[in-house]
């Protein structure tokens, strides 16, 4: 399954696999894609994946790929379903990998093969997708918190001008009732047992 993004600067339609978009969760701050799931897009069993990256983990500093906690995989667990036990390695005894955009970029380099290439590729553009998503999104809640604030500000005038008026419309309705009252007649007036 597919999906189109069009950035609105440029309006470049990048076309990302939803798959992709979907594998890629937000822990400890950062975007990140996890061991199994790549190893299921690159089509290496994670145990290998993992092997190579063991191998060649000079290339891979903290910000770039860092192993979960078993609090984070419950976690996940919980939030989204992501992590089912089942046939993917989600299941091993080993805590997951997680890789940051840097860490998936360098993975390529790693596996060397044709595959993992096309699929960086994709991976790339996919986070690069997210972050124009998210740019776009705090542009638009920028403008809608500007314009709310606005908006509050000419309520506002607008209750002082209404209060204002509901004050004249109460003091118009008591003069009208002050003269509505029954009045005493002018002038005298026999009393009748007298």
């Amino acid at each position: 399954m597919e999906t189109s993004i069009i950035t609105q600067d440029r309006k470049v339609e990048n076309t990302i696999e939803l798959s992709i978009i979907q594998s890629i969760h937000e822990i400890r701050g950062m975007r990140v894609m996890l061991d199994f799931a790549l190893a299921e897009i690159y089509q290496v069993e994670t145990k290998n994946l993992k092997r190579s990256v063991k191998h060649n983990i000079e290339r891979f500093p903290d910000d770039f790929m860092f192993e979960l906690t078993q609090d984070e995989v419950d976690s996940l667990r919980c939030k989204n379903c992501t992590l089912k036990t089942g046939s993917r390695g989600e299941h091993s005894k080993y805590l997951p990998f997680a890789f940051t955009e840097q860490g998936v970029a360098m993975l390529s380099g790693v596996l060397r093969s044709q595959k993992a290439i096309q699929e960086n590729i994709k991976i790339m553009r996919a986070f690069v997708a997210l972050r124009q998503y998210a740019l776009n999104y705090a542009n638009i809640k920028h403008e809608l918190d500007d314009f709310i604030r606005e908006t509050n500000a000419k309520f506002d005038k607008n209750d002082m001008k209404f209060d204002a008026l509901f004050r004249l419309l109460d003091e118009f309705i008591k003069h009208k009732q002050e003269l509505e009252k029954p009045r005493n007649p002018i002038g005298f007036r026999m009393d009748a047992n007298a």
